[in-house]
């Protein structure tokens, strides 16, 4: 490519860029992403060129992958020199390093190295261009021709000869596989244990951080969806049975809201693939309902970390939950695309199913209750645990004939997400039961199926639906105290109930642990928590709706209610609310 070409980069690299470079370096490495699911893994790898003043680090895209969405954002989030694909495969580098094998791979002009963007090689993938395949769609899924991806000679030869300079892998186990399957390809072979687990392994002791990121709070299950993509994985539709539409509204009606936090964890090609904005149509009732999405490339991580349970399929990272000593259950399990002999295959074969058709609360609870860790995933992902960064490290620069850094090798910790608590504006069916100033209380989009107490509806001013308001007995929502939008939590209480002359109690949410409430004909009363107490207070509130419709008072002095929710007690302070006085006389 000519320096004419408007596309082509002519700094740090191209025809005369030592005339503008400021700094000359020894090595040139470059990074080819295929698509966002393969650049995830070159990020957890790229710290290990920094502070190296000899290396210029470059990126390029393969162009040949279906999902190319997503990869301007991850470039300019990278801010490093982007080479279009046909100026990289002139250029001469040092060290290339990819995670995938899409692309001419081997018209590259430099060393190559290749890592596995999953767990191990697993998938069963017939290489684009070769009879009876598609682009980036396996042929006849099962069929004895088809290779095992990045292990098989379609994949590492050219011409019968190998490209591949370091073919990186995490356990011997793929090693006696790519021995039976491409022998001429075992002398690249190199055992540098994967980048990704090593960096949960290091994140272990922030688990309860990552929790408290994604609003789980004491006494909470977080349970974790997880799908890969195709039309197979858990999120599809081309299985036996599509499950997800009917499965996502049941699981927020059938787990309690104040005892289940739910989030998904999607394959980067079904985000990027359908785009962000489809999915978020697609799931917009379950989001309503409490489930969060979570971001696949930075964030995937820290969910999986954070969960007590994994609703899953035969992707990775349902392995990688296994091998965290999570408790999986599959809700998809096609094993067509996996080679039989990986571990993965094996896991998939064994692990307890998700009946879609039977009860979902009390499957998750068995399985929670019967779990133990499971061996063979934790020794499969890697044989050298904590061990990947010196390893790989030691691998690039062998390759690029270059001494290493002084400085140890080491891995990005992974980064505490943003705070991300649940926001369930679905309307909530109230289960309670009063004895005293006690307060038994469950809440869930759908209808409880107890008879021993009483029940109340309780809908969030941003409910989808306005109908829900007329007919709600309580009515909330969150928001700062001195939000100017909203007035304080006295007036926007004061301005609910005369909007809905129905409603009895509206509650403000100010905080994690307060709220205001205005009950019809008996004023407003702020609600706190006592230390160690931590539930929702929306839940503060329905109890104190529930306890005065069985004729409870407050006296002036104030009361305190114990609240039992997600099996604990939360004594909750209520006191009447001090107010102006031109709201002392509102409803």
């Amino acid at each position: 490519m000519g320096s004419a070409d408007p596309l082509a980069v002519r700094v740090p690299v191209g025809e005369g860029s030592h005339l503008w470079t400021s700094r000359s370096t020894r090595r040139k490495v470059l990074l080819v992403v295929h698509n966002v699911t393969s650049a995830g893994r070159l990020l957890d790898v790229l710290p290990l060129f920094r502070d190296d003043f000899r290396v210029q680090l470059l990126v390029t895209s393969t162009e040949s992958s279906a999902f190319r969405a997503g990869l301007p954002e991850l470039f300019a989030e990278l801010e490093l020199p982007v080479l279009p694909w046909e100026q990289a495969r002139s250029t001469p580098v040092d060290l290339a390093v990819s995670a995938s094998f899409g692309g001419q791979l081997h018209a590259l002009q430099g060393k190559l190295s290749v890592l596995s963007h999953g767990v191990g090689y697993s998938k069963k993938l017939a290489k684009p261009g070769a009879a009876g395949s598609s682009r980036e769609q396996p042929g006849a899924p099962g069929s004895s021709r088809e290779p095992t991806f990045g292990l098989s000679r379609e994949w590492l030869l050219v011409d019968g000869e190998p490209f591949v300079d370091g073919l990186v892998l995490s356990h011997p186990e793929q090693f006696a596989r790519l021995r039976r399957a491409c022998p001429e390809a075992e002398s690249s072979a190199v055992f540098a244990g994967d980048p990704c687990f090593d960096r949960m392994l290091a994140a272990r002791p922030y688990r309860e951080r990552f929790r408290r990121a994604l609003g789980v709070r004491p006494g909470q299950r977080l349970v974790v969806l997880n799908s890969t993509w195709n039309q197979e994985g858990f999120f599809g539709n081309g299985g036996r049975e599509d499950v997800l539409p009917s499965l996502l509204p049941r699981l927020t009606a059938e787990l309690p809201a104040d005892e289940y936090r739910l989030a998904a964890i999607l394959h980067p090609n079904i985000w990027y693939g359908h785009g962000p904005g489809q999915i978020r149509a697609w799931l917009d009732r379950a989001r309503r309902g409490g489930l969060t999405l979570i971001d696949p490339v930075h964030a995937w991580r820290q969910a999986l970390m954070a969960a007590d349970v994994v609703l899953g399929d035969f992707g990775a990272v349902s392995y990688y939950a296994a091998a965290l000593g999570l408790p999986v259950m599959l809700a998809a399990a096609a094993q067509d695309r996996l080679d039989p002999e990986a571990p993965l295959a094996s896991f998939v074969r064994d692990a307890p199913r998700l009946d879609a058709h039977d009860l979902l609360r009390e499957q998750i609870e068995r399985v929670l209750t019967g779990h133990r860790p499971l061996a063979e995933p934790a020794g499969f992902t890697t044989s050298a645990p904590g061990a990947s960064a010196a390893l790989l490290r030691q691998h690039f620069y062998k390759l690029m004939d270059l001494p290493e850094p002084d400085a140890p090798a080491l891995l990005e910790p992974l980064p505490l997400p943003a705070y991300d608590p649940p926001r369930r504006t679905a309307p909530l069916h109230v289960w309670t039961r009063v004895r005293g100033t006690d307060v038994i209380i469950e809440r869930s989009t759908g209808r409880p199926h107890r008879t021993d107490g009483n029940t109340h509806l309780a809908v969030h001013e941003d409910s989808l639906d306005p109908d829900s308001l007329e007919s709600a007995d309580v009515i909330t929502r969150e928001g700062q105290p001195d939000d100017p939008r909203l007035g304080t939590p006295e007036a926007w209480t004061a301005e609910v109930l005369r909007r809905y002359p129905r409603c009895p109690v509206a509650a403000y949410v100010s905080g994690p642990h307060t709220c205001t409430v205005r009950v019809r004909d008996h004023g407003a009363f702020r609600l706190s928590a006592e230390p160690g107490a931590d539930a929702d207070p929306a839940a503060y509130a329905s109890s104190l709706a529930a306890w005065f419709a069985t004729g409870g008072k407050v006296p002036p002095s104030g009361i305190t209610l114990r609240v039992h929710v997600a099996g604990a007690v939360h004594p909750v302070a209520v006191e009447p609310a001090a107010l102006p006085g031109d709201l002392a006389a509102q409803p």
